[in-house]
């Protein structure tokens, strides 16, 4: 049975492409469209729907505000967004994520970029992804008004951790979650790890369903973790950097978009920008961050894999591995490789709190992983294996 599909936006051209595409695949059917977020909103109220494609700006109701009133109405869809790479875009992007979009694709800059084979064919596969995810809770979280830390929100549940938490919150909330049974998947064998040597560093990949997921975990590490972060989000030039700001408004660690040449320090968490790769190079006996323009690998730009591989020859004793929710492998044949020649830790986000479970599946599938935790967990257990108790 084809997957039904409602597409909401508010250009005629973009209906009639996005139809195009969506029609042009088997797997899926476009069944509505609709011209603004009103309109979309009684679709959704009205029908049940695989996916959603919405786009961020329309007049009357915009796709934010859509997502708002889901979420005052408890009404749940799979969306994917259709944004632009402005930085305003990019801001109203990650408040969709925030919010419960799935995950996002860049807006066609114009209609011979939208029928090209390579747009159509990450619009579909995205869309697929999308489609077959679990469905996403909607109702308690909320946006901030813009400004920072001071602006914060209590909240009633573990999960409505966003925008408009502040990082004494996040904390606060964080003590009360104790006592958890990690269930492991009779497949994976789990590797018992001692920790050695006092020079560690934490790698994280991620991918769908990783930017709301990050609010679950950087949001968490203390201001002062004694060892540097580094992470690599799959997401496309121009939104890594609003990324990087909307975590480190509401973290007690430091979180910036990682500058070409700039020395690592502890306690600071380093965000690949997209559309390069991003490396770690020893100089003048510090550790600094080197950008890379080599190809694509496993289809990403910036990718996790050479991230890990850079490591291989720093001067850290351990590498505390850390793999989120996302689509592919983007990380393991990376770990296997520091693995070899560099002592790794190596954490996987579980299955039932993964939007895609297809990363942190990958590398547990190795039996190099020494934990597999539900999201909620993983700070605590980045923390606790860097040192700090």
């Amino acid at each position: 049975m084809k997957k039904k599909i409602l597409i909401v936006d508010d250009s005629a051209l973009m209906r009639r492409v996005f139809c195009d595409i969506i029609n042009s695949d088997d797997r899926f059917e476009v069944v509505n469209t609709a011209t603004d977020g009103a309109e979309g909103f009684k679709f959704i109220c009205e029908k049940q729907y695989d996916a959603v494609v919405l786009d961020v700006y329309m007049p009357k109701m915009t796709g934010i505000q859509m997502l708002q009133e889901m979420q005052k109405s408890h009404v749940s869809a799979r969306v994917m967004m259709s944004s632009t790479t402005t930085g305003e875009g990019a801001r109203e992007t990650l408040d969709a994520l925030t919010l419960g979009a799935i995950d996002f694709i860049k807006k066609p800059e114009n209609v011979a970029n939208a029928k090209d084979e390579n747009f159509s064919k990450r619009f579909l596969d995205l869309l697929y992804v999308v489609s077959c995810a679990p469905m996403p809770h909607f109702g308690g979280a909320t946006l901030p008004a813009r400004g920072g830390r001071e602006h914060g929100q209590t909240f009633t549940k573990r999960f409505d951790v966003n925008i408009h938490t502040t990082a004494d919150q996040l904390a606060s909330a964080r003590t009360k979650v104790t006592g958890t049974v990690h269930a492991v998947p009779p497949d994976v064998k789990l590797r018992n790890v001692v920790h050695k040597g006092h020079r560690k560093i934490v790698a994280i990949a991620s991918s769908t369903g990783g930017p709301k997921a990050l609010h679950d975990v950087i949001p968490y590490l203390p201001g002062d973790l004694p060892v540097p972060v580094l992470l690599v989000q799959h997401m496309p030039q121009g939104f890594t950097a609003s990324l990087a700001a909307r975590l480190n408004e509401v973290s007690k660690i430091k979180v910036s978009e990682a500058v070409n040449g700039e020395k690592i320090e502890n306690g600071h968490v380093y965000i690949a920008p997209g559309g390069v790769h991003m490396k770690v190079e020893k100089k003048g006996g510090v550790h600094c961050i080197k950008y890379s323009d080599e190809p694509t690998r496993e289809g990403v730009k910036p990718c996790a894999n050479y991230m890990y591989e850079s490591l291989i020859d720093c001067d850290y004793d351990e590498v505390i591995c850390v793999v989120l929710t996302g689509m592919g492998a983007d990380g393991t044949a990376g770990i296997k490789n520091l693995d070899l020649k560099k002592q790794t830790y190596i954490i996987a986000q579980d299955q039932s709190t993964c939007t895609v479970y297809g990363m942190p599946k990958a590398i547990a599938m190795t039996g190099l992983v020494s934990e597999v935790v539900p999201l909620k967990d993983v700070a605590e257990q980045i923390t606790k294996n860097v040192g700090v108790h």
